[in-house]
């Protein structure tokens, strides 16, 4: 018999023993229980089980490296020129050079920042180990701080067993661990984690049998603690922004590869018309697009799969709602003074307009730009309130009043003002966004868009048979492609200016 089994059998003999006695055998059982619960939370804490597994540096199958991930050229290039100096550990003592000991990707999320992580294994075939930042973060004190110990030690243990020379370690959302400290007077368990990441980080050497770089990811770096951010540490800080057209067309190519498309399917006008797109959204579109070519049995995808897959990604599936006649007529009439005057101002600008509930939505127009834009002067800015407010407008030219409906544009306008006023390019100049009255900020606000209003409204005027041809069009079709708006625009009396 097991010397556990022989000790529960003593016990419960000298329990029954006492019981037949007369004795009160309660508090002795409360405070086994109490001991017995002490030692299962032990067995629990992390130095008993792993809590960050090793992660296969693959996906579907096929080992990921750099060329497997679009649109980040730079951030690609600047990781493996970091890269460069784990690999070469040789070159590195002949010229003195202390090892980098880690590295920060920062970004919006969905940009790929996981992918780079793993990629960076492949590249100096090291063992990749990746845990959240969220994991570490505990109530009990010490908790944490055991925590990163461990995936270090992890780490090592990993490295050895598939006789590899370096480990990688990823870090995900590290701004929940690595935040400024002193936030949380009530609970210093935030505080020491981050000290015991800062010791580890600390230690890592040339001389060590397995060199560890820690790769971190974050979308606040602004919250992170400056020690964490000191050369040293985190020696390279590596932004990975929202891919460019080009790099848009890279990672539809990459997502397609394995998808039949039709002829007809241009990438790089779907690249075009997915403006501020990040790569987990593009490789959402492929992935809808061919969920509704397998929904229509077709063999191929093709480009109304991919239309509508936009559509789906940035607004959601359609709803069961149904407006009644009134409020459809409102909705056309609404939509089509955004379209028209995104057109005028932005020729081609137009994807789509759509009077069909998705999300929120009871309707919408779908923008699109030839080229990225990074600085907005005045002009674009007068040109994206007049679109915000055009909605508005063409519902007060055509039924004498407004809607609810344009709630959230007045919102948009009102921020593209807030941008022109704090970047100087209102009647006010140059001004400091912290000390600028609430009430001169307000007349300033009132007065732009007062002025776009008016100028609107003469350019709707101007083009009321255009403004009922299309909500008419729009009733019929419930949705129009930019082409076709472009065709019935060159059909209007009053041509584009």
């Amino acid at each position: 018999m097991h010397r556990t089994e022989i000790a529960l059998g003593m016990a419960g003999g000298i329990l029954l023993f006492f019981t037949v006695q007369g004795y009160d055998i309660m508090p002795v059982i409360f405070f086994i229980a109490l001991i017995g619960g002490f030692i299962l939370l032990a067995k629990a804490r992390p130095g008993h089980k792993s809590f960050a597994a090793p992660v296969n540096n693959t996906q579907s199958g096929v080992l990921i490296n750099f060329d497997d991930i679009g649109g980040q050229e730079i951030a690609k290039n600047e990781l493996r020129e970091a890269l460069e100096f784990i690999k070469d550990i040789k070159r590195l003592n002949q010229l003195g050079i202390r090892p980098l000991k880690g590295i920060l990707l920062s970004g919006p999320p969905g940009t790929g920042k996981t992918l780079l992580a793993k990629a960076a294994a492949q590249f100096t075939d090291s063992a990749f180990l990746s845990a959240g930042g969220s994991e570490f973060v505990e109530m009990y004190v010490g908790v944490g701080a055991q925590r990163i110990r461990q995936l270090f030690q992890q780490a090592r243990q990993q490295a050895r067993a598939a006789k590899k020379e370096s480990a990688v370690i990823f870090i995900d959302e590290i701004e929940v661990l690595g935040g400024k400290r002193g936030q949380a007077n009530s609970n210093l368990e935030y505080d020491q984690t981050l000290n015991e990441l800062l010791v580890q980080l600390d230690g890592l050497t040339n001389s060590d049998d397995i060199r560890i770089l820690v790769v971190a990811a974050t979308n606040r770096i602004d919250i992170l603690d400056p020690a964490l951010l000191r050369p040293g540490r985190f020696d390279r800080q590596v932004r990975v922004d929202l891919p460019d057209k080009n790099g848009r067309l890279h990672i539809l190519k990459l997502h397609t590869r394995n998808k039949p498309l039709a002829g007809e399917v241009d990438l790089e006008t779907i690249a075009a018309d997915t403006f501020g797109f990040s790569g987990a959204h593009l490789e959402s579109v492929a992935n809808e697009a061919a969920i509704m070519a397998l929904r229509e049995n077709r063999t191929e995808l093709s480009d109304i799969h991919f239309r509508n897959a936009i559509e789906k990604v940035i607004m959601g599936e359609k709803l069961d709602r149904l407006p009644n006649n009134s409020e459809k007529k409102r909705i056309a009439v609404h939509e089509a003074g955004h379209a028209i005057l995104s057109e005028l101002s932005q020729p081609g600008s137009v994807a789509s307009v759509n009077i069909a509930s998705r999300s929120n939505a009871l309707g919408y127009v779908r923008q699109t730009q030839a080229e990225d834009i990074y600085l907005y002067p005045s002009d674009y800015l007068k040109e994206k309130i007049a679109v915000a407010l055009a909605g508005a407008v063409a519902e007060e030219i055509t039924f004498g009043n407004r809607s609810t409906g344009a709630a959230s544009d007045f919102k948009a306008a009102v921020g593209y003002t807030k941008q022109m006023i704090y970047g100087g390019m209102s009647k006010l100049g140059i001004v400091s966004p912290d000390d600028l009255p609430q009430e001169l900020l307000h007349q300033t606000i009132t007065a732009i868009l007062r002025e776009i209003e008016l100028t609107v409204g003469q350019t709707l005027n101007r083009r009321k048979n255009l403004l009922a041809a299309f909500s008419r069009l729009l009733l019929e079709k419930e949705c129009v492609s930019g082409s076709e708006f472009r065709r019935l625009l060159a059909q209007a009396s009053a041509p584009l200016p």
